[in-house]
């Protein structure tokens, strides 16, 4: 890969021995890039590379439900974010759920591509279209479909 990429990290509490397990797994790649976690999520992550010797550069926002969703999402409006992965507890309910829809919905608004299982984030991470320089995304159109 040529660049570096800003990778956005969060998982829900139910999710994240699956998410420090996922990162692990894939430290030969996430190693060359920025790794924006929320807090807790980041902590696990970064404690799990240094037992491993893994060298990453790990940011920590506050944890999810103190803001740090809404802080990656900020990240996301900023164009400052290439992927994310959340790995979402869908099997219980999140007191910040409106934080949890807002990260998701920006990813989408503003064209990020968000994994929300390993399997999605493995295909993702795997890519040739992160190493193709002409590739460019296309920006989403939200004007009304006409028909002739």
């Amino acid at each position: 890969m040529n660049r570096k990429l800003t990778i956005a990290l969060v998982a829900h509490d139910n999710r994240k021995a699956d998410m420090v397990e996922w990162a692990v797994h894939n430290a030969e790649f996430l190693s060359h890039h920025l790794l924006v976690c929320t807090g807790t999520t980041g902590g696990l992550i970064r404690n799990a590379f240094d037992e491993k010797g893994i060298a990453a550069e790990v940011i920590c926002m506050h944890s999810g439900p103190l803001g740090g969703d809404a802080e990656i999402a900020a990240m996301v409006v900023r164009k400052e974010v290439d992927l994310a992965v959340f790995l979402i507890d869908d099997l219980n309910a999140q007191p910040h759920e409106a934080d949890i829809q807002m990260l998701l919905r920006q990813c989408r608004v503003h064209n990020v591509p968000i994994a929300c299982n390993r399997y999605s984030a493995d295909l993702m991470i795997t890519s040739t279209l992160w190493d193709d320089d002409s590739y460019v995304p296309m920006e989403p159109k939200y004007v009304l479909f006409k028909r002739d």
